[in-house]
């Protein structure tokens, strides 16, 4: 770690420039229910000029509560614009709660000087904005900092060498690896690269340049995603994105590409306490859970709190939720204020139950209880007697086995109606009787599976469902590795599938599913052997699943 200086410029009366929020932020402010009032008038002093790392001049605006006396300061650096919806969800309500916020433009983006290079100057330009806030005569000398997704990465890579100004850290659906939001199970998660990169190139641009290159992606994502080779077929849609192509060609995490761009080591060596927010269908709750675990491991003060939310709708509809826990946390740690924290370190929202569960740990402790498949479509507690195949089922790159809901960044995020895609022949399904009595399963999902392919090269995708009494049935969980085998020899896989709390209510009934593949949330497996970004021939694959096999989930008391 570097020394830092703590040359702090003795604070004067400063004189608060005239400037208001734009009308269209005050008007969206009104708009909003179930948040706290107001307790300040906002000022606004934009487009100043913050020198980065580089000398590169950062644009930045600067939200304050219009009252006389001391506040702390948030600093929010983003990529994705100074605009919607960063400076009414940051910039305005954390400054009429009692926050000078700062708001900066990434390197390269929204009128910031220099080139944006995804993640590799995020710490320096960090620091950069930390010596410019002390000679600032309204910065007090604490410091915390906000932010969701893209926007949480350059918070942990502030604290790989935290200032000692920094007291708290909010990080909301955010990341720490790179490399783990494109892949997944060594597959690349396909639609989740295209949308970043709509983002990232585009959003900062304004609402209409994003809006014109999302319409130019959704028209033509069935032609980008089914292209041969599929490296460089986004081309058209999104323009040339250097990093986008750079993620493409480089899956493998050991590679070099990908040095220095986890910053997870942060999270390990931690002192800042830090308050972390996912939800259960956010494409960034596995990064978020390692976090969580990251920070438990030294001690360091932390909190946890897991809505019914995806990546977007954290910061639309669970807005209260998150507006309430993260102001709670930057008043307990900046203003000295703990009367809004609540008693235990993690928050969970059990579906099914439709309740808030408060934990001490995440995960709580919890029986491993095995559901088998059985030959005949059931899935029971008690494993097969007999050994042999139970199901087989042919995946044809050619018409790849659709994604349906789970953690993607789009509109079709979520719990879903898996009816039609379980109708498929490429789909398999083992389902329990109907419960006596509900079970609830709180903590880490996986299946372990036994499969065996004719051509030795596949992908596998399983997936808890939930069927209710109607026959309807919803996703829950899912996750997908790529797969190898040789002949006709069972390979055995364990797939991870993320993390739940689901109370599966009496009579209703448990679901495995089992396919090969997600498309275009990963990236088709071509069935050849070669890469998915550079094949150009597709092979159909038959898949066979064994006895042997079966679902784990972390059963709790209900």
């Amino acid at each position: 770690m570097t020394p830092h200086t703590h040359d702090v410029v003795p604070r004067s009366n400063w004189a608060a420039p005239s400037g208001k929020p734009p009308l269209s932020l005050r008007m969206m402010r009104a708009t909003w229910r179930g948040l706290p009032a107001k307790q300040h008038e906002v000022g606004w002093e934009p487009g100043l000029e913050v020198p980065g790392a580089d000398g590169s001049l950062l644009r930045t605006d600067h939200y304050f509560p219009r009252t006389e006396g001391d506040f702390p300061t948030l600093l929010v650096r983003s990529p994705y614009g100074r605009g919607l919806p960063w400076s009414p969800l940051f910039g305005v309500l954390f400054a009429e709660q009692g926050f000078h916020v700062v708001l900066q433009s990434c390197r390269g983006t929204a009128g910031s000087g220099g080139r944006f290079d995804l993640w590799r100057n995020e710490a320096a330009d960090g620091q950069a904005a930390v010596s410019w806030l002390r000679k600032q005569p309204w910065f007090t000398g604490i410091l915390g900092s906000i932010g969701p997704s893209y926007l949480g990465y350059v918070q942990w890579a502030l604290a790989l060498d935290p200032p000692p100004e920094l007291k708290a850290m909010v990080v909301q659906v955010g990341l720490h690896d790179p490399h783990a939001l494109f892949y997944e199970g060594g597959a690349l998660r396909l639609e989740t690269a295209l949308a970043v990169g709509v983002g990232m190139t585009y959003q900062h641009q304004g609402l209409m340049p994003l809006m014109r290159a999302t319409l130019r992606l959704q028209r033509g994502l069935r032609k980008i995603t089914t292209a041969r080779p599929l490296r460089g077929a986004h081309v058209p849609a999104l323009g040339e994105v250097p990093w986008l192509d750079g993620v493409m060609a480089h899956p493998d995490a050991d590679d070099p590409h990908w040095n220095g761009a986890s910053v997870a080591e942060a999270a390990e060596r931690s002192a800042v306490p830090t308050a972390l927010v996912t939800g259960w269908h956010d494409a960034l709750a596995d990064q978020t859970f390692e976090q969580f675990a990251r920070l438990r491991r030294p001690g360091c003060a932390s909190s946890l709190l897991v809505g019914p939310w995806t990546h977007t709708s954290a910061l639309q509809q669970g807005w209260p939720e998150v507006f309430a826990e993260s102001l709670a946390w930057l008043r307990a740690h900046l203003c000295g204020d703990p009367s809004g924290l609540r008693p235990t370190p993690v928050r969970v929202h059990v579906g099914g139950e439709n309740a808030w569960r408060d934990l001490d740990d995440w995960p709580p402790a919890a029986t491993t209880a095995d559901w088998f498949p059985a030959a005949n479509g059931a899935l029971d507690r008690q494993a097969p007697v007999e050994s042999g195949p139970l199901a087989s089922f042919r995946y044809d790159p050619d018409d790849p086995t659709p994604s349906v809901g789970g953690p993607l960044l789009s509109r079709r995020a979520g719990a879903q109606d898996n009816g039609t895609l379980e109708a498929r022949d490429d789909v398999l399904t083992f389902t329990s009787a109907p419960l006596t009595e509900p079970v609830d399963v709180l903590g880490p999902v996986s299946a372990r599976l036994r499969i065996a392919t004719d051509t030795g090269h596949a992908d596998v995708f399983a997936r808890l469902c939930e069927v209710d009494a109607h026959g309807r049935s919803t996703n829950i969980c899912d996750g997908l590795v790529r797969l190898r085998t040789t002949g006709q020899t069972p390979a055995e896989v364990t797939v991870p599938m993320s993390s739940t709390a689901h109370r599966f209510a009496a009579g209703h009934r448990i679901r495995l599913q089992v396919s090969g593949g997600a498309h275009p949330r990963y990236a088709r497996s071509p069935g050849t052997g070669e890469t998915p970004v550079e094949a150009t021939r597709l092979l159909p694959v038959h898949l066979t699943l064994h006895t042997g096999s079966a679902l784990r989930l972390p059963q709790g008391t209900p």
